[in-house]
This record gives structure tokens, C-alpha cells and sequence, in this order.
């Protein structure tokens, strides 16, 4: 198998060992599921379908974001308990992605769940001397850790651009450097807070990953990522936070997905432009909604047909893909095998499988490996 390694900028060949640990960066739960949500989660389920297959056993993790701006930020507007929310939020998720056939997940914890291990790490980054108390919060400091910025490629400028965008609050006037990423701050007087050594508050984003990531997974993990957008800074800040203490690889490969768009923008829920799964599952059956996912590489950005006509295209595909006799030959398994081993080709296979479908032969096998329920 070879997969797009962001941080070697190259599609490289994927050689994990007999247990294959992952960890997708999941919602922050204050809001449905959209179609950009889907894609990485349809991703992480392609693969780990396609390692189950050649024998791996695989133990993907996928995080929950119970506790963080966006999510206060709603509950206060909304005027409910942030939890409630992100209950009520999360079980709408959950049968989102059940009904699009993903496979249950290794775990699903919650950052609400990791305070003590999130405390324990950051006590550890300031023990190190990679990080300092400023202002009543713990920020890490980007200059003592030398290879910041290397797996997203970025320059400075570049960097401070998506940290502002991304909610990193270049200005702050506590930070040594516009780049510092907050660990610990205080918490606003309608915010949950709880204890520590450098008074109440709350974690920052960044520190919720690592130290679940670790606590679930060990170390160093072998695929980790998520959308695109959380190249810089999440995942470059994860890197820093955890290998300061560890002093080994995080990661061994980084896997992100290409974004989402609608009207020319990417799909978000600060812009209110979204295309929610529950909405099409509607309208159409979920293997036609799957199957308009997978007709997209993991890879590219791209951008929902007007009309849905994506899900259109996925239910004609659906249908057809039932006319195939069912069962003859391999089924279409080597062809699927084929595409996904080489960075996960999706629209590779669904063309391969095409082909057979109308020249009269099976395709369930391949289907099957694709999660694709005929």
C-alpha cells in the first residue's frame, strides 16, 4: 500500500506491522454532521477496511471536542449546558456514521475525559523547559523546539496567518511569540474550570489531542490526521507538545483529507454553508450518499453538485452496481484492491467496478471491500 504522507510531501509506501493504531481528529460537537465531517470519516474507514483486509488489525481512535471555544461560544448563545449539547450533538454524529456504514471506532473519547492526563502533560512540558505561565495561562514556547513547522512545509508568515484564522490569537500580548499556542488558560466566568497548580481554567485545543492520543494509543502512532485545515496549527502543535516530552516520533505518517465546498467555499459552521448528512440521508438511501463521497479522491478539495447531484449520481451508480449478477468471478475484488492500495484511488475503483458491472459481471466483492451495502 502507498499513501500521501503530508509531512514527506510524497506519496510513500505504508508498511505499518500487525496492529495498525490511528487517530482521526473527530467534531467538536455543537452542531450536525456535514459532508466535509464524512469525508475524513469515510476515509479512516476505507483504510482501515482495506488493512483488515490484507490482516492488519487496526485500532482507529477519533476524539470528541466536548470542551473548547466554539462549543462554549454556542451553548452560551443557545443557553444550555455545553454537555447537554454536545450529548445531544454527538448522538446525531453517531447515527450519521452508522447509517453511512462506518465501522464502529476503537474508542471515542471525549477531552472532558482526559483532564487529568491533559494536566499531567502539560506539568511535563513545563518541566522540560518548553513552556512558560504568562498572564494566568501556560503557553508553549515555539522557540525551543527547532523543528516547528516542518511537517506542514509552512513559512512564518504563512503560519500566523492560519493561526489567526484558526483561533491561535497571534496577538495575544502574554505570548514571548505571535506562534506560542496556549496549553492552559483561565476559564471565563460562565466556562467550566477545573483545578490545577496554575489556577482554574481550561485546556487549550491542541493539548486535548495529544494527550488523548497518547493515553489511547502509546507514543508514537502509526496515521493520524484529519481534514486538511487542521495541518496548521493542530497537528503541527500536537507534534511539538508531545514530542517535547516524549523525545520520540509522534507519527509515523499524516494523513489528511481534502476540503469540502459549496458555492465556491468551503463547507464550514462558522459560514453557516453546509450540506448536513442527516438532511441528504432524507432523501437518499446512505450507500447512494457513500457512494457520492467515494466517486471524490480523499486527497482534493472539491465541491458538492447544485441540486445534490453528487447523491444523484451515487444512487444511479447504486443502481446499476445491482444489476451485476450476484456473484461470478472475483467480484471485482482485485480491482478494488488494486486502486486502494495505491493512495486509496476510491473514484479508481468505482470506475473498475463500473466497467464490470456493465459487461454483465459481479461486483459485490469489490463492493463489499468499498463498505458499499447492494
Amino acid at each position: 500500500m502507498r499513501l500521501y504522507d503530508t509531512a514527506r510531501r510524497d506519496v510513500v509506501a505504508f508498511e505499518p506491522g500487525e496492529l495498525v493504531t490511528m487517530y482521526s481528529c473527530g467534531i467538536t460537537p455543537y452542531d450536525a454532521a456535514h459532508l466535509g465531517h464524512a469525508a475524513v470519516y469515510l476515509t479512516f474507514d476505507l483504510l482501515q477496511r482495506r488493512l483488515r483486509d490484507l490482516g492488519h488489525e487496526t485500532r482507529c481512535v477519533r476524539n470528541v471536542t466536548d470542551v473548547d471555544d466554539d462549543i462554549l461560544r454556542k451553548a452560551r448563545e443557545m443557553g444550555v449546558y455545553y454537555l447537554d449539547l454536545a450529548a445531544e450533538e454527538m448522538a446525531r454524529f453517531d447515527a450519521d456514521m452508522v447509517a453511512l456504514g462506518l465501522l464502529p471506532v476503537y474508542s471515542e473519547p471525549r477531552a472532558t475525559s482526559a483532564i487529568a492526563d491533559i494536566l499531567s502533560l502539560i506539568g511535563a512540558v513545563l518541566e522540560s523547559g518548553h513552556a512558560y505561565e504568562s498572564g494566568g495561562s501556560v503557553y508553549f514556547d515555539v522557540s525551543t523546539f527547532p523543528t516547528f513547522g516542518e511537517m506542514s512545509g509552512f513559512d512564518r508568515p504563512t503560519m500566523l496567518r492560519l493561526a489567526r484564522e484558526h483561533g491561535g490569537n497571534p496577538d495575544d500580548p502574554n505570548k514571548r511569540d505571535p506562534l506560542d499556542f496556549v496549553l492552559w488558560q483561565p476559564s471565563l466566568s460562565d466556562e467550566p474550570a477545573w483545578e490545577s497548580r496554575w489556577g482554574a481554567g481550561r485546556p487549550g485545543w491542541h493539548i486535548e489531542c495529544s494527550a488523548l492520543a497518547r493515553r489511547e494509543l502509546g507514543d508514537t502512532i502509526d496515521i493520524h490526521g484529519g481534514g486538511r485545515d487542521l495541518v496548521f496549527p493542530h497537528h503541527e502543535c500536537e507534534i511539538a507538545q508531545l514530542e517535547a516530552v516524549t523525545h520520540k516520533r509522534f507519527v509515523g505518517h499524516w494523513l489528511h483529507v481534502g476540503l469540502v465546498g459549496l458555492d465556491g467555499t468551503k463547507m464550514s459552521k462558522s459560514l453557516g454553508n453546509l450540506v448536513f448528512v442527516a438532511d441528504l440521508l432524507k432523501e437518499y438511501e446512505p450507500m447512494a450518499v457513500r457512494m457520492a463521497l467515494l466517486a471524490h479522491h480523499y486527497r482534493g478539495d472539491w465541491e458538492w453538485l447544485p441540486g445534490d447531484a453528487d447523491a444523484d449520481d451515487g444512487a444511479a451508480r447504486l443502481e446499476r452496481w445491482r444489476s451485476a449478477p450476484p456473484t461470478g468471478g472475483d467480484d471485482g475484488l482485485a480491482a478494488v484492491r488494486r486502486h486502494l492500495d495505491d493512495d486509496l484511488d476510491s473514484p479508481g475503483a468505482l470506475a473498475a467496478l463500473d466497467e464490470l458491472a456493465d459487461a454483465g459481471a459481479a461486483v459485490a466483492a469489490g463492493a463489499a471491500l468499498l463498505g458499499v451495502v447492494l
